[in-house]
């Protein structure tokens, strides 16, 4: 098969550069959307990797360390939005962005219109013997997210992403070409420093729940240094995707790309 992977030359696919971005879109998005669906699960960490609770004590809050459940894919994001940065810059993560807050509020909508289907009677009781009394209360519990977890979640990641472009670019055009690490990380820093508090803030102190403020800062600050732990973590993946990009695109062509994201 050809480097046009079958498609004619004149193909808007043909394009290897336009085929990159798609397949990172995809990822993106797919990251992004089940990050806010599992998000609504709170796990305490020592309870999950099987160890005694170190009794951590932050702001009079002690115990396991907890997480959102999103955290375990907001790491790729955060690959992900660099990686876009990096090869078709601001115009390329605001569409990214914006396709993706399109497709979370599209899967709620539709999370919605299933809770408020009739449930079959027979499938109600089918989870009983796995501890689940009413399958219906459960799905919904799950999958019903309030509107104000919703709201803060959607306008924390468009946020967030908006604030990451611009303090990567802004490191960039200092640093130039070397230094990714550090426009990676400082633009993840910052972005998600605003994320991490807003999302919680808006979802769990003024939605219902109301969060006592010693709580919501205790939550934000773990959720806040996992992620910038596992970005520096990550910082590896970022130079083996730039570098195997570069072999698919060719050297000239990626470094086409780089300049023109920069410009």
């Amino acid at each position: 098969m050809s480097a046009a992977a079958g498609f004619s030359a004149g193909h808007p696919l043909a394009d290897r550069a336009t085929r990159l971005f798609i397949a990172l879109a995809a990822f993106f998005c797919v990251n992004a959307v089940l990050a806010e669906f599992i998000g609504v699960k709170i796990f305490a960490l020592e309870d999950t990797l099987g160890i005694t609770p170190f009794q951590w004590n932050l702001f009079g809050q002690s115990g396991s360390l907890s997480f959102t459940a999103g955290t375990l894919l907001w790491p790729m994001v955060f690959v992900f939005t660099d990686v876009i940065n990096e090869f078709f810059g601001k115009r390329g993560v605001k569409m990214i962005s914006w396709i993706a807050v399109v497709l979370i509020v599209y899967g709620f909508l539709f999370a919605f219109a299933a809770i408020s289907l009739a449930p079959a009677g027979w499938w109600v009781d089918a989870a009983q013997s796995q501890g689940v009394p009413d399958y219906q209360k459960a799905f919904a519990a799950v999958f019903g997210q309030g509107l104000w977890t919703i709201a803060g979640s959607v306008v924390a990641f468009l946020l967030g992403q908006l604030i990451d472009v611009a303090v990567f670019h802004r490191i960039r055009q200092r640093t130039g070409e070397k230094h990714v690490w550090l426009r990676a990380t400082g633009s993840t820093a910052v972005s998600q420093l605003v994320d991490s508090f807003v999302v919680l803030y808006i979802a769990f102190v003024i939605g219902p729940q109301h969060w006592p403020m010693s709580l919501f800062l205790a939550v934000s600050t773990v959720n806040y240094a996992y992620k910038m732990l596992a970005a520096i973590a990550l910082i590896p993946l970022i130079y083996a995707l730039r570098r195997g990009i570069t072999g698919y695109l060719g050297e000239a062509r990626a470094r086409e790309l780089r300049e023109a994201a920069s410009a």
